[in-house]
């Protein structure tokens, strides 16, 4: 592990350092209090104080979103976030911790890292399917298992730039966690965000209130700064538009049968509105 990272990562049972300790082949970080969490062979530490409510995105999502990003489709939200970070860093001094929470596929972090030349990177995820991609995201990237609505297992004001990408937000621990001058980057869908598969495949829709209660959950620890839309139109295959169902939350509210017989009922190509909010937040 990037020993950068490793540096601004704390046990999460006691708050201490870690450090990387090896038992034969087995590879694990521990604190001074001999805390241990084990990294897995697939690169990812588990960095959970006990066990999650919930094991996050299936294998099959995973593997849905990758195929799906891979092909380009939502490269506006990577570019809006790497355009976004640069900014955010200008005029640190220390060099820049990147987290993601909810990273997914790590596919946001590495274009991030990307555009960070000077940069180090961390996933956090609860689905170990996701987190087997995201340790592979960038070089400087680092993956853990971790549940966002628990602390974190990093120190104090360690992060510069902290990504939230179709994730849950964890206002006072991503207050506790960023640098005083450091960014929070949201991003959320906007009212019109997949328009046209909301009707014909029966999908979630996205909240009206979203924006509402994205600002509720923050507005005690931050205070916007800036918010822009980005919009693309997509134009699909019906293969494609089942992948773009299948990594996003509908997948686990839409029977599959239905879903199959109203895609085959779907004009083809598929013409799709992708529509974002990236909201900009510095900690108050």
């Amino acid at each position: 592990m990037d020993p950068r990272i490793l540096d601004r990562l704390r046990c999460p049972v006691c708050g201490e350092p870690l450090a990387e300790a090896t038992a034969g082949t087995a590879r694990a970080l521990r604190c001074p209090r001999r805390h241990s969490f084990d990294i897995a062979r697939q690169g990812y530490v588990n960095l959970l104080a006990g066990r999650a409510p919930h094991v996050g995105d299936s294998a099959e999502m995973v593997a849905a979103r990758a195929d799906f990003l891979a092909a380009g489709h939502y490269d506006l939200v990577a570019t809006a976030l790497a355009t976004a970070a640069t900014e955010a860093v200008a005029g640190l001094d220390a060099y820049p911790l990147v987290v993601d929470a909810g990273a997914g596929t790590g596919r946001y972090l590495g274009a991030v890292l990307a555009a960070l030349p000077d940069a180090a990177g961390l996933a956090l995820d609860v689905s170990k399917p996701a987190l087997r991609r995201a340790a592979r995201a960038h070089p400087r990237a680092a993956a853990a298992l971790a549940d966002t609505w628990q602390r974190l297992p990093l120190a104090d004001a360690s992060t510069a730039v902290l990504l939230n990408v179709f994730a849950p937000r964890n206002g006072p621990e991503f207050h506790r966690v960023l640098d005083p001058a450091g960014t929070l980057l949201v991003v959320t869908p906007a009212a019109d965000h997949l328009a046209e598969l909301v009707d014909a495949l029966d999908l979630l829709r996205v909240d009206p209130t979203k924006a509402d209660r994205v600002a509720g959950s923050l507005g005690g620890h931050f205070i916007p700064v800036s918010s822009a839309e980005h919009r693309t139109e997509l134009t699909l295959t019906r293969p494609e538009v089942a992948t773009l169902v299948g990594m996003g939350p509908s997948a686990w509210h839409t029977d599959p049968a239905a879903l199959a017989a109203r895609l085959a009922a779907l004009p083809e190509p598929v013409q799709v509105t992708v529509t974002v909010r990236l909201d900009a937040h510095r900690p108050r």
